[in-house]
């Protein structure tokens, strides 16, 4: 039997991922949790329970995952949403009209379409800061500021932001700080360590990393505001199923070996595209050439395998991708096979033109999701791509 508790973080990332939040089927002994694949359960006697009535409230199958993600984030509270994009909607729902959230201005393309095209229907409003540079977030703040939404690394810039300092400039307001994790994972770097409130993640991404599910999480530390989101996740109803649940737990088990190898292939891939193209054109923290990279050595353990870079036109983009045999030309990120994305067309394709423009998303630009091929055939590949 495990006994591996969620909260001693004395115990290696390693085992942790491996045995945190779970418990052995107390049936059988089964040492995978199982698929509770219910949308309810029987009561003893009325309103005499096992702590579970209703599968969209509670399900033993996400509960372990949730406790598994918390383990991992250092945080107390996990949440499991049906997608990343529900798990933002329903984080966003923690705040009313008239209050104002500022966020860094690239972010990923589905946030500032809910932002800009759905929930300021509500009276949410949005202001968006080059998060860089934490003295813009200072001079963005205001009594109207609820929370401050940041990725780090960007999505498709690789841009960085000062985790501690933010939390603290939102601290002094009253603010959340709210960190979108995804593309380091809590293996490379943990921001409710570092005074962030609550981060989130597209689980569909690294922490399942195997491209057969959808979902999402948030993970807390403050018990008021996880009764605030159980209230909404309940409410509202944005869950995934069991066996989506159970696909992440599963993806969970394997994160640091996937992600020391995802590491060794973006480094690998990042020093070959500077060498091939310049430094100037390559966006990767891991690079010394980039502008962030002392912050990346201090609040990041690895830069993980996430790279974009510039081609010069949409045209020499689109010779390179349809030249690519091993990378497959696909939306998402963060599974074990390596992908390749042109953000302007397809996941920033919603972002305004002016405002792609604005934040340096061009029509060259290629991003890259270096899965954990052999390491030959991925330079290979890149290298007859690109003539």
């Amino acid at each position: 039997m495990s006994r591996i508790f969620d909260e001693d973080l004395t115990y290696g990332f390693g085992t942790r991922a491996i045995h945190a939040g779970q418990r052995p089927d107390p049936v059988s002994g089964a040492i995978m949790t199982p698929i509770y694949q219910t949308s309810t359960y029987a009561q003893d006697a009325l309103n005499q329970h096992k702590g579970y009535e209703y599968a969209r409230g509670k399900n033993p199958t996400r509960e372990a995952l949730e406790r598994n993600l918390a383990a991992l984030e250092g945080g107390v509270h996990g949440f499991a949403f049906g997608s990343g994009m529900g798990c933002m909607d329903s984080i966003m729902k923690l705040f009313k009209s008239g209050d104002r959230i500022v966020c860094a201005d690239n972010l990923y393309g589905g946030t500032p379409r809910l932002f800009d095209r759905i929930l300021v229907n509500y009276g949410l409003r949005f202001s968006y800061v080059d998060t860089r540079d934490p003295q813009h977030v200072a001079e963005a703040m205001g009594p109207d500021v609820r929370a401050i939404v940041v990725e780090t690394p960007t999505n498709p810039l690789m841009h960085l932001t000062d985790i501690t300092a933010v939390a603290e400039i939102g601290h002094a307001h009253n603010a959340l700080l709210i960190v979108d994790n995804t593309f380091a994972t809590p293996v490379f770097q943990r921001p409710l360590e570092q005074g962030a409130d609550i981060v989130f993640h597209s689980t569909t991404k690294y922490l399942n990393g195997h491209s057969d599910m959808i979902g999402g999480a948030a993970i807390v530390r403050d018990d008021d505001l996880a009764a605030r989101l159980q209230f909404i996740l309940n409410s509202a109803g944005a869950v995934p199923g069991p066996f989506d649940a159970w696909l992440v737990l599963r993806g969970t088990k394997t994160l640091h070996l996937r992600m020391a190898a995802h590491d060794a292939n973006g480094r690998a891939i990042a020093a070959f595209l500077a060498d091939r193209l310049g430094a100037d054109q390559v966006f990767y923290p891991g690079l010394p050439s980039h502008p962030q990279h002392e912050l990346a050595k201090r609040q990041m353990s690895g830069f993980g395998a996430m790279i974009s870079f510039e081609t010069g036109s949409k045209e020499n983009a689109r010779a390179i991708m349809n030249r690519l045999k091993v990378f497959s030309i696909a939306e998402s990120l963060g599974g074990v096979e390596s992908l390749a994305n042109h953000p302007a067309s397809m996941t920033h394709a919603s972002v305004p033109p002016e405002r792609r423009a604005k934040i340096g998303i061009t029509e060259g630009l290629i991003r890259l999701s270096v899965g954990v091929e052999d390491i030959r055939d991925l330079l290979k590949d890149l290298e007859q791509a690109m003539g």
